[in-house]
């Protein structure tokens, strides 16, 4: 027996009896509809008012029976799109149009939204009698700029209607061929990334084109392959979907046609509107801050980093773990569901708050040893040189080349997220350590930029700061603001700055011409030692000249600054503390 599902309230007896009576009817597989359903429908509709509908399994068996309004109908819950087998759902929707009106919009969301095998819209007279009928079915690899999914119809009701099951068969083996010509998948998938920007804002289109290349190097960094990109300007941004209800239809049907199970918001979405997107689209749904958050889990290696990443997710997590969805089930393996893991990320909020109290205990344990080993730095007289700016600006490949470090440099966002030192002798002889810090990136989100404060300890005891600056970059004056904005923010204006130039090997020659006759700039290609002649000057023209030397080992600084090691008792006056006045010699 089929249920029943809808408006149904306010309906005679005899109406529900009508209603049960059609739940009982089978469909041949070569069917769209028998002419006994479609007049079971009719005198359905006739005697409610409402458009009533069918959704009918290949078996033949009708799984609900759907009562709507004059004008439309809401579907039941047929199960979530990631959880449906094969590409269809094996459901095809047969309903009621009581004034003779072709498929509308919202019969060809449901469609695609839903993967529905088909749609049908039995067209009645004024007279509640079958007049035509028209059906729409998903279209495999539709042009792009083209609907994914084909009209047929109206036809008179009583002509001759296409085989369905030869019609469906034929689509999923389409879908079948084209999924296995595909190339290989990305690791974690495909997914459309998402700008809304506000009209108002000035230089509103280059933003958003700023900021939406710098969101597909944050997708490519996570693993995920990008299919598409949407950029919307709106007068403001629509406070519970972000997009238009209506874009935001056009940007499920795109996921669909493009096979992609993943929306990638540049905005930090709120979890009301976390929340409403993962119901209305059924796909994951995550913003750019659980990208970000995302991209650490995969690549902290030091037990320090990792447990910063673990608790930055959890506070992220904390808000929405009262949101009564499944949005945080949808967020279990791949991209924006690593780190801390299912388990942790829908615990309760009790439990949650105490693992945050114990890793901001642990935490601060580690962060009083990095205290002692800089104090013992600091006792030694030996200058830091610390590289900081955005992310991808060339900071290791600069560490790389000036000590030969070996350490990790890649062209891609965020590839150092732990501190790395070396030492490094300078033209006159003296010896710094230099060491690099995590990028910088705008819009960081609060909760990672909290946990990673002691990331930046470095930073704040250094001698002297190399800011490093993508100058190839097209948004270059930007990033350089948003570095000085966040150095501002850790309390290191004060610290003496040379601003560096790099990647100038990608600039065209006029370009860099007129860079280089640009007064106090220095400009430098990381990966080419012969061109950093001028910087190493730079440096040692303006870090101090030791006191006294003193002998030091630097094997303890060349393994992972965050592992875990016995930890000496620090002073128990306020000055010695982590965070107090530094003290030389």
């Amino acid at each position: 027996m089929s249920g029943i599902f809808g408006n149904t309230s306010g309906l005679a007896p005899s109406a529900h009896r009508a209603l049960e009576r059609l739940g009982r009817r089978k469909v041949p597989l070569d069917r769209i509809a028998t002419p006994e359903l479609v007049r079971s429908l009719a005198e359905s509709s006739r005697e409610t008012g409402r458009q009533v509908g069918v959704l009918v399994h290949r078996s033949g068996e009708i799984e609900w029976v759907v009562v709507g309004t004059a004008t439309g109908l809401l579907l039941p819950d047929v199960g979530r799109l990631r959880a449906a087998e094969g590409r269809f759902r094996a459901l095809r929707l047969v309903h009621t149009h009581l004034h003779g009106e072709p498929l509308t919009a919202d019969d060809l969301t449901d469609l695609v939204r839903l993967r529905l095998d088909l749609v049908a819209a039995v067209q009645l007279s004024p007279e509640r009698e079958p007049r035509a009928i028209t059906w729409a079915h998903i279209v495999p690899g539709q042009l792009e700029g083209r609907a994914p999914y084909q009209v047929e119809g109206p036809v008179p009701w009583g002509h001759a209607l296409p085989d369905f099951g030869r019609l469906v068969a034929a689509l999923e083996a389409e879908y079948a061929r084209q999924r296995r010509g595909r190339e290989v998948r990305a690791k974690d998938g495909r997914a459309i990334l998402v700008h809304v920007g506000e009209k108002s804002r000035p230089g509103a289109p280059g933003r958003a084109r700023a900021r939406m290349t710098e969101l597909a190097s944050l997708a490519e960094t996570a693993g995920v392959e990008v299919v598409d990109r949407i950029v919307q300007l709106r007068e403001r941004l629509d406070p519970r979907f972000v997009l238009g209800k209506g874009r935001l239809e056009e940007v499920v049907m795109r996921a669909i046609d493009l096979d992609a199970e993943t929306l990638i918001f540049d905005q930090d979405l709120t979890p009301a509107q976390a929340s409403s997107l993962a119901k209305v689209t059924d796909l994951k749904v995550i913003d750019r801050s659980q990208l970000i958050l995302d991209i650490f889990a995969q690549r902290a290696e030091t037990r320090d980093g990792k447990l910063q990443v673990e608790l930055a997710q959890l506070e992220y997590t904390l808000p929405r773990l009262g949101q009564k969805d499944d949005a945080l089930s949808r967020l279990t393996g791949g991209i924006g569901g690593r780190g801390p893991g299912e388990t942790k990320l829908e615990i309760g909020r009790r439990r949650a708050r105490e693992r945050v109290t114990r890793l901001e205990r642990t935490l601060a344990d580690l962060a009083r040893q990095r205290w002692e080993r800089r104090r013992q730095r600091t006792r030694a007289e030996l200058p830091v040189v610390a590289i900081v700016g955005y992310t991808n600006a060339g900071k290791s490949t600069l560490l790389n080349t000036l000590t030969g470090a070996g350490v990790l440099a890649e062209d891609r966002l965020f590839a150092t997220l732990d501190t790395r030192a070396r030492r490094l002798r300078l033209p006159d002889g003296r010896e710094v350590l230099l060491t690099d810090t995590v990028g910088f990136i705008r819009d960081m989100p609060r909760e990672l930029f909290a946990a990673f404060r002691a990331t930046f300890e470095e930073a704040e005891d250094a001698d002297l700061l190399l800011e490093l600056v993508d100058v190839s970059d097209e948004d270059h004056e930007a990033q350089e603001a948003t570095t000085r904005s966040i150095l501002d923010e850790l309390g290191l204006a004060a610290v003496p700055r040379l601003t560096v130039y790099n990647k100038i090997d990608r600039l065209e020659p006029a370009e860099r011409d007129a860079l280089g006759h640009r007064a106090g700039v220095l400009a430098v290609a990381a990966a080419d030692r012969g061109s950093l002649g001028a910087l190493l000057a730079a440096i040692a023209a303006r870090v101090p000249a030791p006191l006294a030397s003193a002998p030091f080992d630097l094997a303890e600084l060349r393994a992972d600054p965050g592992a875990p090691r016995p930890r000496p008792e620090p002073p128990a006056s306020s000055a010695g503390a982590p965070g107090g006045p530094r003290q030389r010699g």
